[in-house]
């Protein structure tokens, strides 16, 4: 096992009804930015339930954060800050939303010039204090310091970490996310399946532990997912998806082992120039960087095969392979596209993804074993872009 640190100060408020502990979690809060996305939290109730908890708070309310939230958007939530000294922001929604958020925290204290700057590897030295009420589970950003940020104007979305970044609290409320579309729901799913992956699936460390935990999420997600997609008011089902997508990258299954992110990497490229959804591009990418990695990932694709989906071959060869191909039968099941040509990329445009990859990346090759570059990436989105068979 590698060394590691650990660090997580977040506290957890699960459970149905939790809404009403912010006055508690808010007491010694005066001036509060409450922002939000678009208008769903208006139509199941949530934003009533907010109000009513802030009604004795100085509260100044920020709304229109997008799916994947724009540098320009940000920056005027940043202004609103500075004009009327906010001292907590309270983040209502889904992962952009508090990814978002967090930047607003960092941007408003930043003392140089270009905030974009924090993006691009600058480090923050304080940030407003934030917390969450979770709406759409997926990105796990309720409980760790990252965030992604667009900027429409460069075609870039880059994501960052600070220490600064990690919610004071996050409420966590699954029967919130009963009136969720069905894309979200399936985005919700991909998402942390594809979290756990990128941490899981690289190359044998002697991690058991890790390992366990990263299997059993995984496992959870397989055997509840399906089940989201039929039952939209099961609430033993949302709450144990929502607490699979905050366990995925709270930083616990990543300690102590190698970690990928490749396809992270390639499919936020895809977003910024093609504007799908973050786990429509994850759902995309991995099948295909595993088939591409498979002599580099076989060992855990292996156990990954056994463990999860309790394949039993003599072949190690069928079953690492075939714990490929059930991977992307399961995205499919629940409703997912896998291939870029479902989305109408053009096969000519997936040079120019791979070169963008590369330079957002600064020239750093991706993957575990550092050794993904632009060639490998195009052969990557050559393999995920023919039509599903």
């Amino acid at each position: 096992m590698l060394n590691f640190e650990l660090f997580n100060p977040v506290k957890i408020i699960f459970g149905k009804d939790t809404i009403g502990n912010l006055p508690t979690l808010l007491q010694n809060k005066e001036k509060i930015l409450f922002a939000y996305g678009g208008g769903s939290i208006k139509k199941n109730g949530v934003y009533e339930q907010i109000k009513q908890a802030l009604i004795h708070k100085d509260v100044y309310e920020f709304s229109g954060i997008e799916v994947n939230p724009e540098y320009e958007t940000l920056m005027k939530a940043v202004e609103l800050c500075k004009k009327c000294k906010i001292d907590f922001i309270l983040a209502v929604g889904g992962g952009s939303v508090i990814d978002g958020c967090k930047f607003i925290a960092s941007a408003a204290k930043y003392k140089k010039n270009d905030p974009w700057e924090l993006v691009m590897g600058a480090q923050s030295e304080k940030a407003i204090p934030l917390g969450c009420v979770l709406t759409l589970p997926a990105t796990g950003s309720e409980m760790n310091g990252f965030s992604v940020i667009s900027r429409r104007s460069v075609n870039a979305k880059k994501g960052f970490f600070s220490a600064h970044s990690y919610p004071e609290f996050s409420i966590l409320d699954p029967s919130v996310t009963f009136s969720l579309p069905e894309r979200q729901v399936i985005n919700g799913i991909i998402d942390p399946f594809v979290h756990v992956t990128e941490q899981y699936l690289t190359y044998k460390i002697n991690s058991p532990l890790q390992n366990r935990q990263s299997e059993a999420i995984l496992k959870t997600l397989i055997e509840e997912g399906p089940k989201a997609i039929k039952r939209k008011e099961d609430y033993n089902n949302r709450a144990n998806i929502m607490w699979c997508a905050t366990q995925a990258l709270n930083g616990t299954i990543g300690k102590g082992v190698p970690q990928d992110w490749a396809t992270h990497e390639i499919g936020h490229e895809i977003t910024a120039l093609f504007g799908l959804d973050h786990a429509q591009t994850l759902a995309v990418i991995l099948p295909a960087l595993l088939q591409h990695e498979y002599d580099y990932k076989k060992e855990k694709l292996v156990e990954f095969g056994k463990n999860v989906f309790s394949l039993d071959y003599n072949s190690e060869a069928k079953i690492a392979k075939t714990a490929i191909n059930k991977t992307e039968k399961f995205f499919r099941s629940l409703g997912a596209k896998t291939r870029l040509s479902e989305y109408k990329i053009p096969k000519k445009e997936l040079k120019h993804i791979a070169k963008k990859v590369m330079e957002t990346s600064k020239g750093v090759k991706l993957g575990e074993n550092s050794r993904i570059g632009e060639n490998e990436i195009l052969e990557i989105l050559e393999i995920a872009w023919p039509s599903y068979k």
